[in-house]
């Protein structure tokens, strides 16, 4: 594994030299709302960050909010100024919104390991078709369909994490292969399916006293065997030792004593980080481990 950067520029007869395209803020974003599916009972719905001044295909961020499938929403105030950024810097950007199939029945160590599991796929699911709708319709977006990344937070992460590596797409083109993958406080049920040949630049967020979704190798929410919920997870740092394992790259943010509200925090507070990955890791495609503890 070699460590290095590549420094491109990128830019537009429009901006000014002094900038570079996806790491500096070079536009102004505009935002329009589209229903991607409709089911029996909702509208599932997006939010398009789009970058004004930037004429080119661009890379496409779509990002998951959490809230343990039960709660969250895709306009929150912390998301709208998160999508904004990235739309300022070149990326578009499209905030879903997913069926909150555990709303009835919680997430703890009294729900049924089968039940997150479906949760898990249903919102895998969702986020298939909400990129299959914009790959549909990927020149009205004006995106660059082989740069679609996905961020995800707490149960967004896990959405996303089990979209790319466990869950059975029928919803999506066959060769389609996602560009790069955000994980704040995510976490896998199973790490068999990370191979070379499938693994996926990758930056993960956690801390390392997370009592939602461990850190290492722990069951969901810390259930004992005896409980419904028991789980067996794989977090941030089980999934970096797997990819070191295989000499792939990732980007390992660990924040030392640092609890679940590390699931959002990186948005505003490790910015600089996740455009840093976004630029010299997905889009510039360098192959770097790098662990970072905070």
């Amino acid at each position: 594994m070699k460590f290095y950067h590549v420094f491109l520029l990128f830019f537009i007869s429009h901006i000014s030299i002094s900038q570079t395209l996806y790491l500096d803020k070079v536009t102004t974003v505009s935002k329009k709302t589209y229903t991607y599916k409709k089911t029996k009972k909702q509208k599932l719905k997006l939010d398009f960050y789009k970058p004004k001044r930037v004429k080119e295909e661009v890379p496409l961020i779509i990002y998951v909010h959490g809230g343990g499938f039960s709660g969250g929403k895709r306009n929150d105030e912390n998301t709208v100024a998160f999508a904004n950024k990235l739309a300022e810097r070149g990326y578009a950007v499209a905030s879903i919104s997913y069926r909150l199939t555990m709303q009835k029945l919680g997430f703890g160590c009294n729900t049924n390991s089968e039940d997150k599991i479906e949760a898990f796929n249903n919102a895998s699911e969702d986020i298939s078709y909400a990129t299959d709708y914009i790959l549909k319709n990927k020149r009205k977006f004006k995106i660059d369909s082989s740069k679609i990344i996905l961020i995800g937070t707490s149960a967004g992460a896990e959405a996303i994490l089990n979209l790319a590596y466990i869950y059975d797409n029928k919803i999506l083109p066959k060769d389609f292969k996602f560009a790069g993958i955000i994980s704040m406080a995510g976490a896998l049920i199973s790490l068999e399916n990370i191979t070379p040949k499938n693994a996926i630049p990758i930056q993960l967020f956690h801390g390392t006293d997370d009592r939602l979704v461990p850190y290492n190798i722990a069951p969901h929410h810390y259930c004992s065997e005896k409980d419904k919920g028991y789980l067996m997870l794989y977090g941030s740092k089980a999934i970096a030792d797997k990819l070191k394992k295989i000499d792939q790259s990732y980007y390992l943010y660990t924040i030392k004593s640092g609890n679940h509200s590390w699931s959002g925090r990186p948005m505003q507070e490790c910015f600089n980080e996740i455009i840093d990955f976004l630029f010299y890791d997905v889009l510039n495609k360098n192959k770097r481990q790098i662990n970072f503890t905070l």
